[in-house]
């Protein structure tokens, strides 16, 4: 096939090669600069276009379904502010390790720093939040450039989902015409007959990274401590998506059993819900949900196994701190994610590999010398676990009646319930600032195939809607995305992703009339000024904004929810499900629920 110019030879190539290394779907902002690569994408068989209009939600689309897949997913723009546009999500990617490939579109060099309409700086724009970048050479018909063109995007993808995956940014200069309008002489007929021109069968560079694993010496401080250990725990964190792959719950339960620790299991795990839970009752074990209300007043662990991200619990975070317990991290990066300074062993493997070692060894001890060679904990330590979450969610189910519900309806009940009667399979997505803390506090662990996510990796507020439709594009798992009013404001552009990128979901909408996450912190006290300046009520009404973009909109009583939440789930089409609240009475109920539970606790202990 003959190309018109070197532009669209250069467009061509370099989707070619992404699409022959497996890149599966490109989210496309709109621009003249970008023509060559738009173009290309647009009549790719193999790559799956989402169009969008604006960059900032195109790339939280793109990184929700990046986050979904675990694949990466790339992104392409025109030059100047709408490559800043990306960078937010380009954070995010960067911080929770999720394989995203930008592409911008860029001016010739010489009209850098000449005045030039458009022209920005955009060499090296997202600093050290990429994993590699480079800029593309200008497109030339010359074989040995089309050949590094080649490399370069086989070397891009292959950076994107390493061992430590995140964001890549390729900065793509072009000349006009961008167009793929015919240029005498510009690519030789014959070029496409050349390795350059047709490249090879599959990628042109075949990239095989090996798995992180410990060599067989360096398990056996860890062995030794959790079989000596009176109090062992196991921490499952924000589990990245590199890793869910490889990481079997069932491998992580079956340690928990043979050493007797509970697992405490964030709700961005992949350890919160699963068939490993038990389908009866949580409290049987091991695995734990409601430890953010309750961790401060149990007994400290002596030995911590800790995988994936920080845990959103911050009660937890600070039990971990104070433990004094020893603390081996494990990350297959090996990276320092321990903002507290007090583990002490990092592991540089992949959790997966760990636990399934783990696994082996253990069953190998016990076959060795018996049972009385794993020194079990204290039957007092997984029993305090499991009186102490019978008792959170006792508790909680107390609150959660229609009559308790009437008098004092409470934001996180209603993450209860998502949980609670999510289909079996779903993906949820939980947005930033309260309701994550809420999912964390009041998600009870179940048995049922849930993907749980939000944007944890920089935990801002911006770009949710677009990252949950992004995530329910890679999926036919019904979607449930729980927003805060902020959020769903602030991202109000993305749900045109709706209709054009035909994504349908339930959308629990908690309308608490500004930030309520602010009635957590002492500013609360200091007034001014703190309505104007932190809570920042907005008195919006979001019926108004669902109209906009054809969206189904109902408000709902809390004490009514379940039933409307079962009824959107089983509807066609998005519905907006609107709860309003007061925050600052549902920030009271939750402090009411908290020192219930620990006063039950004690008196338990006494």
């Amino acid at each position: 096939m003959t190309v018109p110019n070197r532009a669209t030879l250069w467009g061509r190539v370099l989707v070619d090669e992404l699409a022959k290394g497996g890149l599966e779907a490109v989210c496309i902002a709109p621009g003249s600069r970008s023509t060559p690569l738009t173009v290309a994408f647009a009549d790719h068989p193999e790559i799956r276009v989402f169009s969008h209009l604006d960059e900032r939600s195109a790339s939280y689309f793109a990184l929700g379904r990046a986050r979904r897949t675990g694949e990466p997913t790339a992104l392409v723009c025109t030059s100047g502010t709408a490559a800043a546009n990306f960078h937010p999500a380009v954070m995010e990617a960067d911080r929770a390790r999720v394989p995203l490939l930008v592409l911008t579109a860029d001016r010739p060099h010489e009209l850098r720093d000449s005045g030039a309409n458009q022209t920005v700086d955009q060499v090296g724009l997202y600093g050290d939040a990429v994993r590699w970048d480079a800029e593309l050479p200008e497109p030339e018909a010359e074989e040995r450039k089309v050949r590094s063109l080649r490399t370069t995007a086989a070397r891009a993808l292959s950076e994107t989902d390493g061992t430590d995956p995140g964001p890549v940014h390729l900065n793509c200069p072009f000349r006009k015409p961008l167009e793929p309008l015919e240029v005498s002489d510009d690519v030789p007929d014959s070029f496409s007959e050349t390795l350059a021109g047709k490249g090879r069968e599959g990628a042109f560079v075949e990239t095989n990274s090996g798995s992180v694993t410990l060599a067989d010496g360096q398990y056996r401080p860890l062995v030794e401590a959790l079989t000596d250990a009176d109090r062992p725990l196991i921490v499952a964190g924000p589990t990245d998506p590199v890793d869910l792959p490889t990481l079997d719950p069932g491998a992580v339960v079956a340690v928990a059993e043979r050493v007797g620790a509970p697992i405490l299991a964030d709700p961005l795990s992949s350890l919160r819900f699963g068939s490993h839970v038990s389908a009866t009752d949580t409290s049987d074990g091991p695995v734990y949900g409601g430890y953010d209300g309750y961790i401060a007043d149990l007994p400290s662990p002596d030995v911590v196994v800790r995988f994936g991200a920080s845990p959103t619990s911050k009660p937890l975070r600070h039990a971990l701190r104070d433990s004094g317990a020893r603390q081996f991290l494990l990350d297959p990066a090996g990276a320092w994610r321990e903002a507290t300074f007090t583990a002490t062993d990092l592991l540089a493997a992949s959790p997966g590999s760990v636990f399934e070692g783990l696994c082996e060894r253990l069953e190998a001890n016990a076959t060795d010398g018996g049972d009385e060679t794993t020194s079990a904990p204290t039957d007092d330590w997984r029993t305090r676990f499991e009186t102490a979450e019978e008792r959170h969610w006792d508790v909680l189910d107390d609150a959660l009646t229609a009559d308790a519900l009437e008098t004092d309806p409470f934001e996180g009940g209603t993450l209860t319930s998502v949980f609670a009667h999510a289909p079996d399979p779903a993906t949820v997505f939980v947005s930033n600032s309260m309701p994550i803390r809420d999912a964390d506090r009041f998600g009870q662990p179940r048995a049922a195939d849930l993907t749980v996510l939000a944007n944890r990796g920089a935990s801002g507020i911006d770009g949710i809607a677009s990252t949950a439709l992004g995530a329910g594009s890679a999926t036919d798992d019904p979607l449930v995305l729980v927003t805060g009013d902020l959020a769903f404001y602030h991202d109000s552009n993305g749900l045109l992703a709706i209709e054009r990128c035909d994504v349908d979901a339930t959308i629990v909408l908690l309308d608490n009339d500004g930030g309520g996450i602010f009635h957590k912190l002492p500013i609360e006290e200091f007034e001014p000024p703190f309505t104007d300046q932190f809570k920042t009520p907005h008195g919006l009404e979001f019926e108004h904004l669902t109209e906009l973009y054809g969206l189904e909109y109902e408000r709902v009583d809390p004490v009514d929810f379940v039933d409307a939440y079962r009824d959107s789930l089983e509807c066609d089409g998005t519905q907006v499900l609107a709860l309003e609240f007061d925050s600052e009475a549902s920030h009271r109920r939750r402090e009411a629920l908290e020192d219930r539970v620990r006063d039950e606790i004690r008196d338990e202990s006494e």
